[in-house]
């Protein structure tokens, strides 16, 4: 976390607003650090989990929305599972996700945005995962036409990945909750 002092005072309310429409209560945080202890990725991390939390409750959004720890984590939810406080920290992620897409903010990790995006692409065209199609996808999203390159032809190699995608039933149904048809896209 950064030295540089952080005040609610420089908050933003409509931040705190938000979680609080969404039932993630950041204020109840004691900063136990049981949620950065459990965190199975937390190396990773630029800011640890317990820091999210503490940072959200001062509503500071900028430095939550231009970390990489928002994007690396794997939404498990052991952080939620382990805080005494019942905080959802990993709805806390998806908001801050949410938020810096909205908004334009470059992802720090831009990798993963380009890999929800075509896995997500390839759910709504075949109904399921076509891994080739959606490894394809990803490659052109990110630009990272070589890495894996070994680990893919081995795959292919063992039969891991098909060539051809598999149909499904129930497509339609699929392409209406894309379409935002259902309660998956009421909140």
């Amino acid at each position: 976390m950064q030295n540089s002092p952080i005040s609610p005072a420089k908050g933003s309310r409509k931040l705190l607003k938000k979680l609080s429409s969404r039932d993630i209560d950041v204020q109840t945080c004691y900063q136990c650090n049981r949620c950065s202890a459990g965190c199975p990725v937390a190396d990773y991390f630029d800011l640890q989990p317990m820091e999210i939390v503490r940072l959200a409750s001062y509503g500071m959004e900028d430095q939550l929305l231009a970390s990489s720890t928002i994007w690396l984590c794997a939404s498990c939810d052991t952080c939620a599972t382990r805080c005494p406080n019942d905080i959802d920290i990993t709805a806390l992620m998806d908001v801050l996700r949410e938020l810096a897409l909205r908004k334009d903010i470059p992802p720090a990790v831009p990798q993963v945005p380009a890999f929800h995006a075509s896995f997500l692409e390839s759910v709504r065209r075949w109904g399921r995962t076509y891994e080739i199609g959606m490894i394809g996808a990803y490659k052109l999203r990110s630009g990272d036409y070589a890495g894996d390159m070994k680990l893919g032809i081995s795959m292919l190699a063992k039969g891991k990945l098909s060539l051809l995608p598999h149909s499904i039933e129930g497509k339609p149904e699929i392409r209406e909750i894309f379409a935002g048809k259902g309660k998956e896209y009421e909140r």
